[in-house]
């Protein structure tokens, strides 16, 4: 099915991943204090079960363990940067999900069954064992389908920023994952991005270590 495959664009390398299954390419190597930059945006074809709703797509880091270990049974346990088209009520570029049992705390606002990441509330926990589970971005800076959009995560010991177009869109820190008994924490491994049911482009895929998490006012300089 060549549901991952390399094509050239204008001469540059693309990542073409077509969309028809519910799965992910990953990294051989595990990161763990890196700064990724990357870029990406929809094709147009969407596959069921997502045939009625919005492209989607993801960044999963921190990933431990064997893939199908989720929901879908499609991935590894880690921490989701999502990947969204823009202009649907269904989510944002910089959301966060966790997969399988993994744990983080975010400083997020509910309002009635939803929480939106606020860099001035307090702390909340997310994923297995903890109150929350989606957090939204704090807003949309996502360009449109068919443009590209750049996307950076840059993660330090167990603390991560999801990065929309030069915008932070969520801060997060205390990474761990829930063993059945206790939180373990979860501050490194394999990036996967995933393959759920859209046809996705990404390029211009670049990491590099760190060795300090660069402060708020900083990045959006």
């Amino acid at each position: 099915e060549n549901v991952f495959s390399v094509i050239k664009e204008n001469g540059e390398p693309i990542l073409h991943i077509n969309g028809k299954i519910y799965g992910c390419l990953f990294t051989k190597e595990s990161y763990r204090n890196y700064h990724l930059k990357l870029q990406y945006k929809f094709g147009t074809a969407k596959y069921p079960p997502r045939t009625d709703k919005a492209k989607d797509s993801g960044i999963l880091y921190h990933s431990q363990g064997e893939a199908g270990v989720d929901y879908w049974h499609s991935w590894m346990l880690g921490q989701e940067f999502q990947v969204m088209e823009a202009g649907t009520d269904e989510g944002v570029s910089g959301d966060y999900w966790p997969i399988a049992n993994a744990q983080i705390n975010i400083r997020a606002l509910k309002n009635n069954n939803t929480y939106t990441y606020n860099q001035k509330a307090d702390l909340i926990g997310f994923g297995a064992n903890n109150p929350g589970g989606h957090c939204a971005a704090t807003a949309n800076y996502t360009n449109p389908s068919s443009e590209w959009t750049t996307l950076e995560l840059i993660c330090y010991e167990g603390k991560s920023l999801h990065i929309v177009n030069g915008k932070i869109a969520m801060s997060l820190e205390n990474s761990s994952y829930w063993n059945g008994t206790e939180s373990i924490p979860l501050v490194e491994g394999k990036i996967q991005l995933q393959c759920e049911s859209a046809e996705v482009f990404y390029k211009d895929i670049q990491i590099k270590e760190i060795n300090e998490l660069p402060t708020l006012s900083v990045i959006e300089q």
